[in-house]
């Protein structure tokens, strides 16, 4: 389980470690490094999703603990078909890195194209506070929210 301690709260996730393994040691790593530690969520789209994990802040950042990007891991039984799943961002096949989103609605046309590696247990509530507030024209929040720490049980 990862703690995301954020700005505006708590959000619990169940982590898939058996059915992708690589994603979430690069998630735990990178956790217990620091690495999320004062990162922003610097894309929010309403009825969608909301991305975070970039260190740069502006959704061009972030490198997986091996360096650069590592291989998709795809589950038949782990599919955005609902919401509060937990997914890699990416710029295409096999370009996992740091960067993440949580679905707040189902998203099925991301199966096969994003690993799901979690899905939200507790704090549903603040994902959505989050996909809520006042955003510019690129998606970013006009009132950061951020990834105080997280905590990896």
């Amino acid at each position: 389980e990862a703690v995301l301690r954020t700005t505006m709260g708590d959000i619990h996730i169940r982590l898939f470690g058996e059915q992708c393994p690589r994603t979430v040691e690069n998630f735990c790593s990178h956790a217990r490094n620091g690495y999320y530690d004062n990162v922003i969520f610097h894309r929010v789209i309403k009825g969608f999703m909301i991305q975070t994990g970039d260190p740069l802040g502006d959704g061009t950042g972030g490198e997986s603990i091996w360096g650069g990007e590592f291989e998709d891991e795809f589950n038949r039984e782990l599919r955005h078909d609902r919401p509060f799943t937990v997914s890699m961002a990416n710029a295409g096949p096999n370009t996992n890195g740091s960067q993440f989103f949580i679905t707040t609605v189902p998203t099925p046309w991301l199966d096969n194209k994003h690993t799901v590696f979690g899905r939200l247990i507790k704090g549903m509530d603040i994902a959505t506070s989050i996909e809520a507030v006042t955003v510019d024209d690129t998606d970013k929040p006009l009132t950061d929210v951020f990834i105080l720490s997280v905590d990896i049980s």
